[in-house]
């Protein structure tokens, strides 16, 4: 066994601008529309604020060195804080994206449609503060922001080049729907795809891609009540693990994944890359298995010219955001140099403040070599990160790996809360091939078409 320490690299994390700040990142044109916003964020933390609290019982259990007593969350606006977050996890880097229950982005349609000038702003008002917040660890911070909310292909051009002059790492896919644009295949997005590839920038899709404006707090809304007339209190534990179609069953994202694959994508832009993340990964091998053989059936009419199993290989990685146990089980049937560990800092599903605890029990059989490709190695190489860097930062702050193999007893109401806030003990995922035909032959039928 190597005395190496393990790097650590989490595609999975969050932050969020507080709104004291607003005033000094929206843009003057849209200052007028911050009063509506601090309204809906009132409304907004008396719903998300389920997500952001534990009750003292617990916190006995799951906070026994007091991270989450203390604060630890503020790392989701705070540098310091988060580093030392990261350090307290081991984690040498992680992916940054927007999003947190403690504070709605500011411009953005959580509770009503806005013109898509509006939606922009408010993405360069994110995008601005991170990279002030964050900008001066991007060695360990890799920022992730949405240049597709622009409102025509110059301006997200323009605010791609923006973020790559400040280090970020990622970009999110552009979501058509609902703004008349076309399919992902369609040659518009080639100067997109292009750009990414040329700035060294990665795809990425995030759970809740897709979705229309104010969707994501309807459903939200809709779960609540759902719950409580059936008597239910805990609504991370409905929309986690009983809510189909909300972190599991939500094939936006998968057909995200098979549009740039059957459409030739990734052949027209061979330096192409896509990560998805919090979306699971234990649907994968059916899912994929079954695309390859509608390809096989189409192969001679659509633009790609390998399988959908083929990119996967090569272009995709999946970040096992709160890393179930079944996921660790599959990780060869998934691929094993295509998934990386996610934490999701600081929410509540998220493996913080007990990641040391989850790897072990999730981890605690997988070779040294198996795991040092799933923690950190794959990830490096997929993001071209700078591994000597980050083991230097490893060497300092990461498990060794008997900290992780040699599985452990945990306490049982722990592994039980993992279960309850992120689904760690569920089984893998049954697809449902119909539903899967349903728009996967649409896209054939298209792509077929323009042939």
């Amino acid at each position: 066994m190597s005395t190496k320490k393990l790097t650590i690299v989490s595609g999975d994390s969050h932050a969020t601008l507080l709104p004291e700040h607003w005033d000094d990142y929206v843009e003057p044109a849209y200052k007028h529309l911050l009063p509506e916003f601090h309204a809906d964020n009132e409304q907004y933390l008396q719903l998300m604020g389920m997500f952001s609290k534990f009750p003292p019982a617990l916190l006995e259990i799951i906070d026994q060195e007091g991270a989450w007593a203390s604060g630890g969350y503020a790392g989701a606006w705070d540098l310091d804080r988060r580093l030392a977050e990261m350090d307290r996890d081991g984690v040498a880097a992680e992916l940054v994206y927007a999003g947190d229950p403690r504070a709605i982005m500011p411009l953005t349609a959580m509770y009503r449609r806005y013109p898509q000038d509006v939606i922009a702003a408010g993405a360069r008002t994110y995008n601005r503060w991170i990279s002030d917040a964050f900008g001066p660890a991007t060695d360990r911070l890799l920022l992730v922001g949405d240049p597709t909310s622009a409102v025509d292909m110059d301006a997200m051009l323009a605010e791609l080049r923006w973020m790559a002059d400040h280090d970020f790492a990622g970009a999110h896919l552009p979501n058509p729907r609902g703004r008349d644009q076309p399919e992902l295949y369609d040659a518009y997005w080639d100067p997109y795809w292009s750009a990414c590839v040329d700035l060294g920038i990665t795809l990425v899709v995030h759970a809740g891609y897709g979705g229309e404006q104010a969707e994501f707090m309807t459903k939200i809304n809709g779960i609540k009540a759902k719950m409580e007339a059936a008597g239910g209190t805990d609504l991370l534990d409905a929309i986690i693990n009983n809510a189909e179609g909300f972190f599991s069953l939500d094939l936006k994202p998968r057909r995200a994944m098979w549009q740039l694959m059957l459409g030739g994508v990734f052949d027209r832009h061979p330096g192409l890359r896509l990560v998805l993340a919090e979306v699971r990964a234990d649907w994968l091998p059916a899912t994929l298995q079954h695309l390859d053989r509608s390809y096989e059936a189409a192969r001679a009419d659509v633009p790609a010219t390998r399988s959908p199993s083929e990119y996967w290989q090569e272009h995709c990685l999946a970040a096992l955001s709160f890393v179930h146990k079944v996921e660790v089980e599959m990780r060869h049937e998934i691929g094993l140099e295509t998934i990386t560990f996610g934490r999701d800092y600081p929410h509540a599903e998220g493996t913080w403040p007990n990641t040391a605890d989850w790897l072990n029990d999730a981890f605690g059989d997988v070779p040294e070599r198996e795991l040092r490709l799933v923690l950190g190695e794959n990830a490096i190489r997929f993001f071209g990160l700078d591994a000597a860097r980050l083991d230097e930062i490893a060497a300092r702050i990461g498990p060794s790996v008997s900290d992780v193999t040699g599985r452990r007893p945990h306490d049982e109401r722990m592994v039980a809360n993992w279960d309850t806030r992120g689904g760690y003990l569920k089984p893998p995922e049954k697809i449902d091939p119909g539903a899967i035909d349903e728009l996967l032959q649409q896209d054939l039928a298209t792509l077929t078409g323009a042939r």
